[in-house]
């Protein structure tokens, strides 16, 4: 039985079409709606249309990768707030201060466990997307 409200909503920026499957999937059984973009430069008009309650960043895809959408999310007013949970193979401890100091809410290394990230994504979302409906 899922804990979360179906009005809580995740986009996923993610180039790796198997690994935003398997997100989708996790989530949609969490009880999350889903939208998967492949790449950043769609990523920032989605998110300004759709609102989303979190944004699951790959680091790294071709264009605009992960840390400059979040700096550019950072910069304008109507998303500094967003949540957002960097999900990178960028693991070096410079990668890691410079996606907390551009304002990353958390970091998440490639490979990862699953659960993990879903306790993550509900940890960043909890008083969001409390009382949703």
């Amino acid at each position: 039985m899922s804990t979360q409200n179906t009005s809580c909503h995740v986009l996923i920026a993610d180039d790796d079409e198997m690994l935003a499957q398997l997100l989708e999937h996790m989530l949609k059984i969490a009880g999350f709606r889903v939208t998967w973009i492949a790449n950043g430069e769609d990523a920032l008009t989605q998110i300004r249309l759709l609102h989303p309650d979190l944004v699951v960043l790959d680091g790294m895809m071709p264009g605009m990768d992960g840390f400059e959408v979040l700096r550019h999310l950072r910069q304008a007013p109507e998303t500094s707030e967003l949540p957002v949970i960097l999900l990178t193979a960028r693991g070096m401890a410079r990668d890691v201060v410079s996606g907390f100091d551009l304002g990353a809410d958390d970091y998440v290394v490639k490979p990862f466990m699953p659960e993990e990230l879903l306790a993550r994504i509900k940890k960043v979302t909890k008083a969001r997307c409390q009382g949703k409906s």
